[in-house]
């Protein structure tokens, strides 16, 4: 822009004179004819003026050189061309365009279903499993929807009517021999995924299964309760279809108002609220399907604490021993016996002891009774269960009696023991400080003992305080207190008995102080 102000905009043309002037020239570069009147051109319908604008533009537009295009059929609309010297007119302002409305952003579905897969197929169905997608979406999961199609056929049906949130759906009601392919869609307010589909049609046919009982290890054994127990026992089988489950006890049917018995498609319930004796036995269990079966027996054995021992006896007294026999109980319990426990009891106290555990034979002997005492005695059998309700007591009692005994005191010969001293370890040099005690040692033996004399430098010390003299089991010492220089010199001991002496001597050096 400049500083120059715009002229003011002249208003433009009627539309009609436009059209005549631009008609003029067409006129003149038309041949004349004369036998043909002149027809003038017919006036356009008039076009509304466009409203002036509020304020006039700073500058006009730049006028174009091009010629406006001139109609070739009356009644046309033609543009109109400036006349010579004439100013342009002005050009029309554009209507100014609406604003585009902002859309909001769209809110993703939830992805793919993740590891779609068959789990089961029957004669008539089968059976999807899947995991959840990765991603939900802002408006979370509202459920699944399951199609299906048969194998050549394009035409996808859904099998449920309303979308279901589990990872599991079984598909009913099929045909056996059709191949099914089948798709799982995620669904949410935002819509629906990308669905995941079966690479393979699934076949609908009944997979056979030969029977099979898994007989759990604790049962392949005796299965053993105590009278009044619950027996509640689960057994797993495999097989399809289903398979017949049948019980029996020796070869008959069970007896439902004592065992209750409850299948279903994966195992057998074998219940007894209480358990008698009576229901102990071999009890066999058959899975069949189709005429393949499968057997297994179940060894059930119901027992009880066992009866007291019989004909408990005392067979013998002698010295400080007792001995006893009894026989096995008549009823065991319908359980090995284990052993038999022993006691006894003494008149003075009524107290039992127990003198035997689990003592396996039917006799025993008691030993270690004391002198002058009076003992009973009884027995109680033991088996799984443990101990019987009660014991056999013998009918007689032991009475323990006192013997009378000389001492004969065993006669050892005489040894004759007498011997003449002898030094088994002889005395040794010393030196020692002066002012310091000193010991000398030696050791000597001899029967009988001989006596210990010392001596220094060949003269005998007899009570001088500054010596002491010990002996102990043949050792002999010679304490010396604060020797001087003139303790020093050649000490000798002497041993002497009846039978003779001997002597060991040594030579003691006393130093001045350091």
């Amino acid at each position: 822009m400049t500083g120059k102000t715009a002229p003011p905009a002249k208003k433009p043309a009627p539309a009609a004179a436009k059209k005549k002037a631009a008609a003029a020239p067409k006129e003149e570069a038309a041949p004349k004819e004369e036998a043909a009147p002149k027809e003038e051109a017919a006036p356009a319908p008039a076009t509304e003026e466009p409203p002036a604008p509020e304020h006039p533009p700073e500058q006009p537009p730049a006028p174009t050189d091009e010629p406006a295009p001139i109609p070739t059929e009356a009644g046309a609309e033609a543009t109109p061309v400036p006349a010579e010297g004439s100013p342009d007119p002005p050009a029309e302002l554009p209507a100014p365009a609406p604003e585009p409305e902002l859309e909001k952003p769209k809110e993703e579905p939830p992805s793919c279903p993740l590891s779609l897969a068959v789990e089961e197929v029957t004669e008539n169905s089968f059976t999807l499993t899947w995991k959840a997608p990765e991603q939900l979406g802002r408006a979370g999961l509202d459920g699944y929807v399951v199609e299906i199609c048969k194998d050549g056929s394009s035409d996808w049906k859904a099998v449920n009517q309303e979308p279901f949130l589990s990872t599991r759906y079984t598909i009913p009601n099929l045909s056996s021999g059709d191949r099914i392919h089948v798709r799982v869609t995620a669904v949410s307010a935002s819509g629906a995924s990308v669905p995941a589909t079966l690479e393979q049609p699934v076949l609908i046919r009944e997979i056979l299964q030969l029977p099979k009982i898994r007989m759990p290890r604790h049962l392949r054994e005796t299965y053993i309760r105590r009278v009044g127990d619950a027996v509640n026992i689960m057994i797993p089988f495999q097989g399809k279809p289903q398979p017949e489950v049948s019980w029996s006890k020796g070869g008959q049917p069970l007896d439902t108002k004592r065992i209750n018995i409850r299948n279903t498609a994966r195992d057998t319930i074998f219940y007894i609220r209480q358990a008698q004796r009576g229901d102990s036995g071999k009890y066999e269990l058959t899975v069949q399907i189709n005429g393949a079966e499968d057997k297994a027996t179940l060894d059930i054995q119901v027992v009880e604490p066992p009866g007291p021992p019989q004909n408990l006896k005392l067979v013998d007294v002698w010295g400080f021993n007792v001995a006893l026999e009894w026989t096995p109980p008549v009823d065991n319990g319908n359980s090995e016996i284990k052993g038999y426990r022993v006691q006894k009891s003494d008149k003075k106290s009524g107290k039992w002891f127990t003198v035997l555990e689990r003592c396996t034979r039917t006799s025993c002997t008691i030993s270690d009774l004391i002198i002058g005492n009076t003992y009973s005695f009884r027995v109680f059998s033991e088996n799984i269960c443990g101990l019987s309700d009660s014991a056999a007591t013998a009918s007689g009692v032991a009475y323990i009696e006192k013997t009378k005994t000389t001492y004969q005191p065993e006669k050892i010969p005489q040894r004759d023991m007498m011997e003449p001293p002898k030094f088994t370890q002889p005395l040794t040099d010393r030196t020692t400080t002066r002012g310091y005690s000193t010991h000398l040692f030696c050791s000597v033996r001899g029967f009988p003992q001989p006596k210990i004399i010392w001596l220094k430098n060949q003269m005998e010390i007899r009570e001088d305080p500054k010596y002491i003299a010990l002996i102990d089991q043949g050792v002999c010492s010679l304490e010396i207190r604060k020797p001087g220089p003139f303790d020093g010199g050649v000490y000798t001991c002497k041993a002497v008995n009846p039978l003779g002496e001997a002597s060991v001597d040594c030579r003691l050096d006393v130093k001045g102080e350091i």
